[in-house]
């Protein structure tokens, strides 16, 4: 099936690992050109030779600097002409229960976490022509919690409401606001929360027992999940939290 992704222009945060990476390899196999951000300057040059210059322009940005949606919409405009959409990936919070983490940990990943990725929605859909669609990389967590993953718990639930009610406000306009959910995904960022236990490959088995399809995703699976609910093939959902996690999930 044709998306209808080619020569549209999406913003990608998060993009120089994991699942922004891999939405953002989707999104120029699709045609689109991508905007892409992350902390590291060094990252950000070497997912765009690995897009390639003429699909990716790079900007150095942290998404709780309030300068940085203004900065992504201009880099999409003066390099590509347009925007069309933006996936909103936020880094994975500080690991720890309630009981050990502390209110300057609470506060910095609200600020990153909850503030950040929420200014980076506003400002973005004000610069959307209708058609237009953002989508949030939120996690399994908005709908039960996770063992030792606390602040998550904590934050993203929030961050999905605010999310669909953000998709009430603009949708009169023809824009779309949704979320990705997803579970134990091959990344980087999986990798470490396993190698935090005594015995990393034991924690795995467990996490695979829990999962109806017995496998953790891939990347570019959940790639590609996130670039059809940005595409028009998706143009009458909005408002819609999507989980990406082999089933695991068990609320509805």
């Amino acid at each position: 099936m044709d998306l209808g992704l080619r020569d549209r222009v999406f913003i990608v945060t998060g993009a120089s690992r994991g699942l922004g990476k891999a939405t953002a390899h989707v999104l120029v196999d699709e045609g689109a050109k991508v905007v892409i951000s992350a902390r590291n300057a060094e990252s950000v040059e070497g997912a765009c030779q690995d897009l390639g210059t003429d699909n990716a322009t790079g900007v150095t940005a942290d998404n709780g600097d309030p300068e940085t949606p203004a900065r992504l919409v201009s880099a999409a405009r003066d390099t590509f002409g347009r925007l069309d959409g933006a996936l909103i990936s936020v880094g994975g919070p500080a690991t720890g229960g309630v009981l050990d983490t502390s209110d300057e940990t609470w506060r910095s990943a609200f600020d990153t976490v909850f503030l950040g990725a929420l200014r980076l929605g506003r400002v973005l859909v004000e610069a959307l022509e209708p058609g237009g669609a953002v989508a949030f990389v939120l996690s399994t967590s908005v709908k039960q919690p996770i063992g030792g993953l606390a602040v998550s718990n904590g934050l993203r639930p929030g961050l999905a409401m605010a999310a669909k009610t953000l998709a009430d406000e603009v949708g009169p306009r023809g824009i779309r606001v949704n979320g990705l959910l997803p579970g134990r995904v091959e990344t980087e960022r999986v990798q470490e929360l396993d190698g935090l236990s005594d015995d990393p490959e034991a924690t795995k088995q467990s996490h695979l027992a829990g999962i109806p399809l017995r496998r953790y995703g891939q990347p570019a699976e959940f790639g590609r999940a996130a670039a059809f609910l940005l595409s028009p093939a998706a143009d009458y959902i909005t408002g819609a939290m999507l989980p990406v996690d082999g089933g695991l999930t068990r609320a509805l």
